[in-house]
């Protein structure tokens, strides 16, 4: 069996005890140790060479154990210099004054103050930090009054130059015992720590995916099947080689948590390049490729299974477009609510995007990797409600499935649940729901066991909840449970300088519908900044696709939004300003056409082409106004 432990000893009878404690307490393992004598100038050529012929713990006391543990990096173990120690110093001494100094390392003199009081003697500690350290400290402790030194060697040197009687503290077989113990435990921790290791190498072995490896010199040192695979090339002719010649494609990505896409023999791969640090000092770096068609197999599969089961949020806080103040104060509301565990009541018309908001929060909180479900409570029956929400024990009722249902409480533990329009829910199941709120527990209709629930609760609602309060028509304690935070969602009115960026948003998000359109002119924005909009975001998205479908040009022009506007009655008559806004935008519009038919000498063509609108447009809009030759 190789030597594991090194035992450094400044002194020869050290070295003498340490061989004796060895084959005294470890018979069976005297393979184990290795014993030498060496001082200073000999330790650090010494220590280097037992690193590289497998030393993996040192053991020694004082000064030489504080040199070496500054020079190589490996575990030390050091000898602790026991009560009973200095007690044999002293007893070897015979007579010894009353101001006595304890003088060495930090690891020999620590706690003496302790035996001071038992003795009842008068220690004064030096503590030295190096060998440089002894003269001037030793000469300060004899003019302060010592008389006697308890010590190192090199303190026992300095008291003798001095003049004051000392005595030199020898490591007892005891104290040499437990340090030789801790270094067996330590080296069989580092032995642990090379099998796993080696298990680690099997378990890369074994991946899916492709693994390389090269140290910090650039070559090779694994190379796993897969890899292998990929390339076309066996591990016995990669590793030790150049990792630039063998895999040039690699070469060029640089490190970071990005992925890059690279293809090989007609396969595509997505790879990632980390750094293999080592305190501090990169030590090589690692490629992971993944098949690309494999990890979209793996992706659909999972993706489907929990899309059928709703249990996906799929927006976040950045698809929540609008630079508006009201828009920005909401965002950053859900921002900070999201890092609690909060109850939130979102409230706000019909077509703000609550939804949205709900979906953002989730993916921002801790619970972002948990499920996320929804539950519209005016779309079900009072009756078909509660066991969606609670679930149902196996025979509950006619027709219950065999072996019962789970709630949605249950599918959504560890994640989120969006009670949405929550004040369409009746009396009986607010009470219901007030009790999991309360009590963080769920039993299903015709269940016996009570099933304890993680779940974080938004709700949201369109409706006055204060005034249903009032009428008796919602619990005014589930309203307090349900309104700890809450957040408002601004009507479009409210944000009307958001309707630009929303309506550039949809030109993206719709290109589908037309893809010739490309932008959309200042005017036709300030005349949908002016239009009333009572179903907000979503009835703007319905006008902007049907805006979308009748624009025959590369550009949405007023005329184009008004084409789209004449279609719902509704748009631009809700108040005398929208009727002023839209009069003096037909003035302009009439101007317009006018001053370009001028202009085009009355060339239909050429104006329409100018205009960006369709010949059959400019004859409507010139039939509209009256405008004649």
């Amino acid at each position: 069996m190789q030597a594991q432990i090194l035992f450094v000893a400044p002194l020869s009878e050290l070295a003498d005890l340490a061989a004796t404690v060895i084959n005294e307490k470890f018979p069976d393992k005297k393979n184990l140790f290795h014993v030498v004598r060496a001082d200073l100038q000999e330790a650090e050529a010494l220590v280097k060479k037992a690193a590289d012929d497998g030393i993996e713990v040192i053991v020694s006391r004082g000064g030489t154990a504080s040199f070496i543990e500054n020079r190589v990096d490996l575990p030390m173990v050091y000898i602790q210099v026991t009560i009973t120690d200095i007690l044999q110093a002293l007893l070897n001494a015979g007579e010894y004054p009353e101001n006595i100094a304890i003088a060495g390392f930090g690891n020999m003199i620590y706690g003496c103050d302790e035996l001071g009081k038992i003795l009842h003697i008068n220690f004064t500690e030096v503590l030295l930090n190096d060998s440089d350290d002894a003269q001037p400290k030793i000469a300060e402790a004899v003019a302060a009054g010592v008389e006697f030194v308890v010590g190192d060697a090199i303190s026992v040197k300095m008291a003798a130059k001095y003049g004051i009687k000392s005595a030199f503290i020898q490591s007892g077989k005891e104290s040499i015992y437990r340090a030789l113990q801790t270094a067996v435990l330590i080296a069989s921790i580092r032995r642990e720590e090379q099998r796993k290791t080696e298990q680690l190498r099997a378990v890369v072995d074994e991946s899916h995916d492709g693994i390389i490896a090269a140290d910090q010199n650039g070559l090779v040192t694994i190379l796993n099947p897969v890899a292998e695979k990929i390339f076309n090339i066996s591990h016995f002719d990669g590793k030790g080689k150049v990792f630039e010649k063998i895999f040039p494609e690699l070469s060029e990505f640089c490190s970071g948590e990005k992925d890059n896409l690279i293809k090989i023999r007609e396969k595509q791969y997505a790879v990632r390049k980390a750094i293999i640090s080592v305190r501090g000092s990169d030590q090589g770096y690692i490629y992971n490729l993944q098949n690309i068609s494999e990890v979209q197999k793996l992706e659909r599969s999972i993706r489907k299974k929990l899309s059928a089961k709703g249990l996906v949020a799929k927006y976040n806080i950045d698809d929540i477009i609008g630079q508006s103040k009201a828009c920005l104060n909401m965002k950053r509301k859900a921002a900070k609510y999201a890092l609690t565990q909060s109850t939130i009541l979102i409230t706000g018309e019909s077509g703000t995007g609550k939804e949205m908001l709900v979906q953002s929060i989730h993916n921002l909180s801790v619970r972002a990797k948990g499920p996320f479900v929804a539950v519209n409570c005016a779309a079900l029956p009072e009756n078909l409600l509660e066991s969606e929400l609670f679930g149902y024990a196996e025979g509950a009722f006619t027709g219950a499935r065999r072996g019962g249902r789970q709630g949605m409480f249950e599918l959504a533990h560890g994640g989120t649940l969006f009670l949405d329009e929550i004040g369409e829910m009746q009396l009986p199941l607010q009470s219901r729901l007030l009790r999991v709120l309360q009590e963080r527990e769920v039993m299903p209709l015709g269940g016996e066991v009570v099933i304890p629930i993680d779940v974080r609760i938004i709700a949201a609602t369109n409706k006055n909840l204060a005034a249903m309060i009032a009428d008796g028509n919602f619990r005014s304690d589930l309203y307090y449970r349900l309104n700890i935070l809450r957040i408002h969602m601004p009507s479009l009115k409210d944000r009307k300088e958001d309707i630009d960026l929303l309506a550039r948003q949809f030109l993206v998000s719709m290109r589908d519908k037309n893809p010739q359109i490309t932008d959309i002119t200042r005017d036709a924005v300030v005349y949908l900044e002016k239009c009333e909009w009572p179903g907000n975001i979503r009835q703007f998205g319905n006008m902007m696709e049907r805006i979308l479908l009748l624009t025959t040009g590369s550009t949405i022009t007023i005329s184009d939004v008004r084409d789209a506007c004449e279609d719902d009655s509704r748009m631009g008559e809700e108040s005398i300003e929208n009727r002023e806004v839209c009069k003096n935008l037909m003035e302009l519009e009439d101007e317009l056409l006018q001053k370009t038919l001028r202009e085009e000498g009355f060339n239909y063509t050429k104006t329409a082409k100018r205009l960006g609108i369709h010949r059959t447009t400019l004859w409507r809009r010139l039939k509209k106004y009256d405008v004649q030759h």
